[in-house]
């Protein structure tokens, strides 16, 4: 599986972390990994942006090669495609503030679009078939945990997924009655809202 890697080592990673922390860009990216390709008109209808606005954001990516074109088409009606099915950046410095900030404000965009997509599969839970009711997962954990441990937990609950994983590229290797799937990769120090009480529940 193809990933696209925002080095620190380069010098202009900050911007495309950056230029990536937009809600548009952020569906957009998800449309394409999900959709394949896709004309700035047919994403405009997926997501509900006009298509100039999606013209736009597009080009934007392309600048920082998250996007390129598919071939085929002509002006808006030429389709892009994803240049990865997986986006990752190197940690960032503390000592470097232009670099933490860009790469905090991707992190909070993605964290409204985890609760956006958590939120629309709550509302539609009722609707769904019991045994995708009963077959999805929701709460948490807490853990006590090193930081070795805790990578190490990242580590295993990857290896888990890998084969899996090639299902979003080849369609023939989904089975029947399959669907897509999001699994949220969360897991962090429990900030203590008081003296001695987690800040989130578990259950």
């Amino acid at each position: 599986m193809a990933v696209s890697q925002f080095e620190s080592s380069s010098n202009a990673w900050w911007r495309a972390l950056r230029g990536y922390a937009h809600p548009t860009r952020l569906r957009l990216m998800a449309l394409l990994r999900q959709g394949g390709p896709q004309t700035a008109t047919q994403a405009a209808g997926a997501i509900g942006e006009s298509v100039a606005s999606c013209s736009f954001h597009l080009r934007q990516m392309a600048k920082y090669g998250l996007v390129e074109r598919a071939g085929g088409g002509r002006g808006r009606e030429r389709p892009w495609q994803a240049t990865a099915m997986v986006t990752t950046w190197d940690p960032v410095s503390p000592h470097d503030p232009v670099a933490a900030e860009a790469a905090q404000a991707l992190q909070l965009a993605l964290a409204e679009q985890y609760f956006e997509l958590t939120a629309r599969w709550v509302q539609a839970q009722p609707g769904e078939a019991a045994e995708w009711r009963q077959a999805a997962q929701f709460g948490d954990s807490l853990l006590y945990l090193t930081a070795e441990e805790l990578g190490d937990l990242g580590d295993q609950i990857q290896s888990l997924l890998r084969p899996y994983a090639g299902r979003l590229e080849d369609r023939a290797e989904r089975p029947a009655g399959s669907r897509l799937v999001t699994v949220l990769h969360l897991a962090f120090p429990a900030l203590l809202s008081g003296p001695g009480v987690p800040a989130a529940p578990s259950s």
